[in-house]
């Protein structure tokens, strides 16, 4: 299926989509204090954008998870506010990164008002910008296109974002959130249990993009 709309007045050349997405303002605070759900629906489709010294990234995101704060066995709230997860409690759209297993980062959007502590995990991207760079972030030499950014690991390594990011808010000019304006139908969008997780595990609260095969294996 056809994506619903097409990203008006979008570049012809990689260099002038970077100008063109750091020109773009990032999502507005509304957007985040949407009921959690919502925001994870709404973030497909949506672009990241970081800068890493003089090179811009950003990638469209595919897939995302929903966890809903102290409702929510799964999530990192649920038993309450702490050093670690502090900034999922944060106002929404505040950033909140976490060193999963010891091994690798993940990223997450911060819902709702302050206190609230729900947030929106990011999965997978599809690259847009600086995918050269996202390849010796990774320290790729394999040609695979799809296997940059398709995972919450892989995105984070990706995109060079780690501890030093969490508490960030995503509305500045080198690290934000911003709309192409694309908006996925029904039929482009599933829903389907977390990955990973041994609670809640029933909850349809995965949602990606099932035309995109930057969608995590």
């Amino acid at each position: 299926m056809a994506r619903e709309s097409t990203k008006s007045s979008s570049p012809n050349s990689p260099s002038s989509l970077a100008r063109f997405l750091l020109d773009l303002a990032p999502l507005p605070q509304d957007f985040f204090l949407q009921k959690t759900e919502t925001v994870a629906r709404k973030l497909l489709g949506k672009v990241l954008v970081r800068v890493q010294s003089d090179t811009v990234l950003a990638g469209r995101i595919v897939e995302v998870e929903a966890y809903l704060g102290p409702d929510d066995p799964a999530s990192h709230a649920f038993r309450g506010l702490s050093k670690r997860n502090a900034s999922m409690f944060l106002q929404g759209g505040t950033c909140y990164v976490y060193l999963s297993y010891g091994v690798h980062y993940c990223v997450n959007v911060a819902t709702g008002r302050q206190g609230v502590g729900e947030a929106v995990l990011l999965r997978a991207l599809e690259p847009l910008a600086g995918e050269g760079q996202m390849r010796r972030n990774r320290k790729l030499r394999d040609k695979n296109h799809f296997g940059i950014s398709n995972g919450p690991g892989k995105l984070t390594q990706a995109f060079s974002i780690d501890l030093r990011f969490d508490g960030k808010r995503f509305d500045r000019e080198d690290f934000k959130l911003v709309d192409l304006g694309e908006s996925l139908g029904d039929k482009q969008v599933a829903q389907s249990p977390r990955i990973g997780i041994s609670k809640a595990k029933e909850r349809l609260l995965r949602f990606y993009d099932k035309t995109s095969p930057w969608v995590s294996r």
